[in-house]
């Protein structure tokens, strides 16, 4: 991706970002992580074989309302269907993660969700980087889940 491709991508995430802050409605946002630690939890390398999900509720003026850790009961942890769709039935907003298989982006894609290619360590560090718009859209599922 080049320069000029990239900053049409972020432009289309803050008009995004604008629109829902104009809206007056809080943002749900789903990270999938490795561990337990709330804010501190480490994000997960890949989406659907995160153990744990993080599920922050922002205000208008984006500050943390709340915030919920699920397991992740997806088929990769011996439970049934994809976690793309167990996610969706908590009505997200945006998804923040490092990848993800294509049929899960698409899934979120056709449901409005916005998937952000996350590029930090922590959920304190993504929801940050949220606020100051610095998350691109991920755009391509991972080579890995397409095997």
């Amino acid at each position: 991706m080049d320069r000029e491709e990239e900053e049409i991508l972020r432009k289309k995430l803050l008009n995004w970002m604008e629109k829902v802050e104009k809206g007056s409605k809080p943002v749900r946002i789903v990270i999938p992580v490795l561990n337990e630690e709330g804010l501190n939890a480490q994000l997960s390398p890949h989406f659907g074989r995160a153990p744990y999900f993080a599920i922050i509720d922002l205000s208008e003026k984006g500050e943390i309302v709340n915030q919920e850790l699920i397991p992740n009961t997806g088929e990769h942890f011996g439970g049934a269907g994809r976690s793309a769709s167990l996610i969706l039935r908590f009505n997200p907003n945006v998804i923040i993660t490092y990848s993800m298989g294509p049929k899960g982006l698409s899934l979120f894609q056709n449901a409005g969700v916005a998937v952000l290619k996350a590029n930090v360590n922590t959920v304190r560090e993504a929801i940050e980087a949220y606020r100051k718009g610095e998350l691109e859209e991920l755009t391509e599922g991972c080579y890995e889940a397409r095997r």
